[in-house]
């Protein structure tokens, strides 16, 4: 079950964040995104049962998914194409007419799961994570919205 994430959720963001990412985002770092009123969550479960969430924001034709988290004892279920899929649909229904994102280069699996989604390859930011082994690139990745 897909549902909206209230600004209120930045706990249980925060938490899931950590569980998914090496560097996670703090609570206080989500809250303060939530307060913009272009950005929008979504969450793949609730409270406990809760898999994974999705951000992302829209405004002037264009969005972004700012990141999409999903717990490592949940991936490959198909929760992280639902996630992307409903932020998508969010951003459309705001009048984006394309989204776009950013994805470690060794990230293999996000990269094929965002290709299968639509998302092209459409630039590179040259060592935009640290990571363990040293800087990575992020591939900037691309996707037009359906028109209706």
């Amino acid at each position: 079950m897909i549902e909206a994430a209230s600004p209120g959720a930045a706990t249980l963001l925060a938490q899931l964040h950590a569980r998914a990412f090496e560097k996670p985002w703090t609570e206080v770092e989500i809250a303060k995104l939530m307060e913009n009123p272009t950005v929008f969550a979504f969450i793949h479960g609730d409270g406990a049962e809760a898999q994974g969430f999705v951000m992302g924001w829209a405004a002037g034709g264009d969005a972004e998914v700012l990141t999409v988290a999903v717990a490592p004892e949940a991936r490959r279920k198909g929760f992280g194409a639902a996630l992307v899929t409903a932020v998508g649909v969010a951003a459309h229904a705001r009048g984006a007419a394309t989204i776009h994102l950013e994805v470690a280069e060794d990230n293999f699996a996000a990269r094929a799961l965002y290709a299968k989604l639509g998302y092209a390859e459409s630039g590179r930011r040259r060592a935009y994570y640290a990571g363990v082994g040293g800087a990575v690139d992020a591939i900037v990745m691309r996707c037009a919205l359906p028109r209706p």
